[in-house]
């Protein structure tokens, strides 16, 4: 039987994940996930582990009025509140979108440019500034935060314990950033769906995952694999035309909740 067996939320994009036991779905996805996000002060564009790979140890807390506790080694921890509607906006750029969404303010700015090394801005993304996701897959008015390309992750555990026997050692489920991890079905099993239910929340399978060089980081030291693993597997079994493809993109049809354990039934 399949079954919801992991939860994980990234408040921060880029930043440490939360693990979940229970969680709610707006239009975005998981509630809170990736609403936030760190950009160079001087262009706006989207910073990330692929070019700050520290970032992997800086957590960010969710909190129920939606605002994040920063916190990292060597660093006082920062509360930051959920911008209000006279929030400055300021323009961003991430990937091939040019949006203005709420700056957090100058006190947050000056923790997380101490900690990247550089001017950098915190921001964040209210669900009525939501980016849509990528034209030619899923519908055209699914939206997405500040997550890559849409709002769900999926991955198999039978996919990362065959990738874990091709690489030769365990590889750890967080160095690819799933929100949903699903025990009980056959290594790959996941790229044959289309549409599965959870509880009561229907999710559509829109695209499978590209994977690129922040899965060599090690997730609990922020550190490059030498070997370039599992990266280097991956690339050299599960290649196609459009990259090394390891877990699916989803939307979800509704709003809800999740709980670990949950069954899980395959639509389509």
């Amino acid at each position: 039987m399949l079954r919801l067996s992991a939860l994980y939320r990234y408040p921060l994009k880029s930043g440490k994940a939360e693990v979940l036991q229970r969680i709610g779905l707006d239009k975005l996805g998981l509630e809170g996930d990736r609403r936030w996000m760190l950009v160079d002060e001087a262009s706006g564009r989207f910073l990330t582990q692929r070019a700050v790979a520290k970032m992997s140890q800086l957590s960010a807390l969710w909190n129920a009025a939606g605002g994040l506790t920063l916190s990292t080694p060597g660093f006082a921890s920062l509360e930051v509140a959920l911008p209000g509607s006279d929030a400055e906006l300021r323009g961003v750029t991430i990937w091939r979108d040019t949006l203005r969404v709420p700056d957090a303010g100058d006190a947050a700015a000056a923790w997380v440019s101490e900690f990247i090394g550089k001017p950098t801005r915190l921001v964040q993304m209210p669900l009525a500034r939501a980016r849509t996701t990528e034209a030619g897959f899923g519908n055209d008015d699914d939206q997405v935060a500040f997550a890559d390309g849409y709002p769900l992750l999926l991955i198999g555990q039978g996919s990362l314990d065959d990738l874990s026997r091709h690489v030769g050692r365990p590889m750890e489920m967080l160095r690819f950033r799933p929100n949903l991890v699903i025990e009980g079905g056959e290594a790959f099993a996941e790229d044959g769906w289309k549409r599965l239910r959870i509880g009561d929340i229907e999710l559509r399978v829109v695209k499978p995952c590209s994977r690129c060089i922040l899965t060599t980081i090690d997730p609990a030291t922020g550190e490059r694999s030498a070997d370039r693993e599992p990266f280097a597997t991956l690339d050299s079994y599960r290649k196609t035309e459009s990259g090394a493809m390891f877990g699916q993109n989803l939307v979800n049809d509704g709003i809800g909740y999740l709980e670990v354990g949950m069954p899980v039934t395959i639509l389509e």
